[in-house]
Parts: C-alpha cells; sequence; structure tokens
C-alpha cells in the first residue's frame, strides 16, 4: 500500500498530434502496454461530489485498487494491491476489500458496502521520461467513444517547474493547448450522455 502526491498536467490531443508526439519521442507500436480501468462509485455518485475517484486498475496481470482526492497540490492517490479473486468480488458488487482504501473510505462517510461498479475505460499506454518526470501517451476507449491524450506527470516538488516544460513542449511541437478533465470525469460524462 502507499500514499503520495500525483501532481500530473494533461492535453487532449488528435490522432495527428498524437503521431507526431509518438514520432518525437520514438514511441513504437509494441512500446505499448494495455491497461484496464475499472470504475466505481455508490448509486447517487457520492465520491464524484466528495471530488474523489475510485479504480481498479489491470495490467500486465495484476490488479490495483485506487482511492485518488483532491489535494491542494494535484490529488492524494492511495495504492493498495490486490488479487484478481479480490477484483472479481468488488466487480461483482461484493464490497471493497479490506485494506487502507476501505479504512479511507470509512473516513469519508461512504460505505465500502455501498460501492457499485460502474464501467471500463481502457487505456493502450506508452511513456518517456521527459526532464523531471514521464510523460504518458494514452490512447483510450470508452463507452464507444475514443479520445487521446498526453499527460506529464512530476513529483509534488516539481510541480511549478513541470507545468513550465509541458506547456513548451506543446508549444516547440505546435501542438495546440486542451486541458482535459480526468479519465474518471471523462467517462462519467460520457456515461450521463449515453443515459440522457
Amino acid at each position: 500500500m502507499s500514499r503520495n502526491i500525483e501532481v500530473e498536467f494533461k492535453n487532449m490531443v488528435n490522432k495527428e498530434d498524437f503521431d507526431v508526439l509518438l514520432q518525437y519521442f520514438q514511441v513504437r507500436k509494441n512500446d505499448f502496454i494495455t491497461q484496464k480501468n475499472y470504475y466505481f462509485d455508490t448509486k447517487n455518485l457520492s465520491l464524484g461530489m466528495q471530488q474523489a475517484a475510485l479504480r481498479i486498475r489491470e495490467k500486465e496481470g495484476s490488479c490495483e485498487l485506487t482511492l485518488k482526492k483532491a489535494a491542494p497540490v494535484g490529488n492524494l492517490e492511495i495504492n493498495q494491491s490486490i488479487s484478481p479473486q479480490e477484483a472479481s468480488s468488488m466487480l461483482a458488487g461484493k464490497g471493497v476489500p479490506q485494506g487502507e482504501v476501505r479504512e479511507e473510505l470509512t473516513l469519508m462517510q461512504t460505505s465500502f458496502t455501498s460501492i457499485e461498479y460502474q464501467g471500463m475505460l481502457q487505456t493502450e499506454r506508452s511513456q518517456a521520461r521527459y526532464k523531471n518526470g514521464w510523460l504518458m501517451f494514452d490512447h483510450n476507449t470508452y463507452l464507444h467513444k475514443e479520445d487521446f491524450e498526453i499527460e506529464y506527470e512530476v513529483d509534488e516538488s516539481n510541480a511549478f517547474q513541470g507545468e513550465k516544460d509541458f506547456y513548451e513542449l506543446l508549444y516547440k511541437l505546435n501542438i495546440p493547448r486542451k486541458e482535459s478533465d480526468n479519465k474518471i470525469k471523462r467517462f462519467f460524462h460520457a456515461k450521463r450522455e449515453g443515459s440522457v
């Protein structure tokens, strides 16, 4: 289990600009790995209303349960490794496994038995070291939608310089700034649109 502050800068890009970035950083097709993000909330979406998000990320055969909460700078991430069996149980609506995430939900006055599976977003991701952080190249598919984004993740201590470096890179490559909501917000927005 771990707690850390995640500071990331995001920009939505079209397919052409995504390909420009891949070429610039010499990212090849076989550099991508598949991540499946399974999203959870209560029936009335109380986590989202508290600026929090809960997901299981499955990649390369392992599963990690993550609770994200807004922090003064970036997001507080509480990560907990879980077994595939615990992930299946949670997806089947049998509650959140024992551990730090469940304890934090209790502190947030959210019953771990009221958590429901909401849907899945799949990401094909590659990453590259850049200055004092990591660039993530993400091709996302969810709810019959597709999008492309670039994220730049830095330590909390490098937040100011990281933001400067990220936007200078976009400017250098002539990529328009198009800030975006995070993946879970985009997922829930698309889900709401689909249910109207």
